[in-house]
């Protein structure tokens, strides 16, 4: 700390000693961290968008019904579409209540940004429902097909939400079918390999 006492230390310091004839402005310090800034986003801008979705990425993860039904889920994008498989499992520890569900799906992208994009398609399954009776065989197996559709938004580069939207018509056991509708969703998260 350098203190000016008036009438003592008078008179010239050594050059190296001499405070600059002018000290840095707010001012000009903020263009110049402007002018850094500009040119650091134009750097990293400059490279081609790569993010989750892109043709040739696989996405493992999983999604959850509005059931409650959910399980490990996979998808592999084509840039156009993608098309992937689900597989669910509940057991509550009961005798004869295991719930299997597996099934594949297709949505094809009818809008597509860098980080999101919105197709429609839908999904097939079967679904093997425990009847929680262990001395009856009354056993469901169930299919169904969900259209619908399906917004993925990329938080990341490689890591999506996905939020599903549709109908479920359900056919079961071969002594009988039944064709209901029930509107259906389902969300998801999934981490892309490229």
């Amino acid at each position: 700390m350098q203190r000016n006492v008036p009438g003592q230390h008078e008179g010239k310091l050594p050059g190296n000693l001499n405070p600059p004839p002018t000290r840095a402005t707010l001012v000009a310090m903020k263009k110049n961290l402007m002018l850094v800034s500009g040119l650091a986003v134009l750097a990293i801008g400059a490279g081609t968008a790569f993010a989750g979705g892109s043709k040739g990425s696989v996405g493992v993860g999983a999604e959850l019904q509005l059931s409650g039904l959910g399980g490990m889920s996979a998808n592999y994008d084509m840039g156009e579409f993608h098309f992937g498989g689900f597989l669910g499992f509940n057991d509550e520890g009961g005798v004869d209540d295991t719930d299997i569900e597996l099934g594949g799906r297709f949505y094809y992208h009818l809008h597509s940004t860098a980080m999101a994009d919105f197709g429609v398609g839908g999904s097939i399954g079967i679904g093997f429902i425990g009847d929680e009776t262990p001395n009856v065989d009354n056993d469901l197996t169930v299919v169904f097909i969900e259209p619908g559709i399906q917004i993925r938004a990329f938080i990341a580069s490689n890591v999506a939400l996905s939020f599903t939207g549709g109908l479920t018509l359900g056919v079961s056991d071969a002594d009988g079918v039944a064709v209901t509708g029930q509107f259906n969703g389902v969300g998801g998260v999934h981490y892309y390999f490229f």
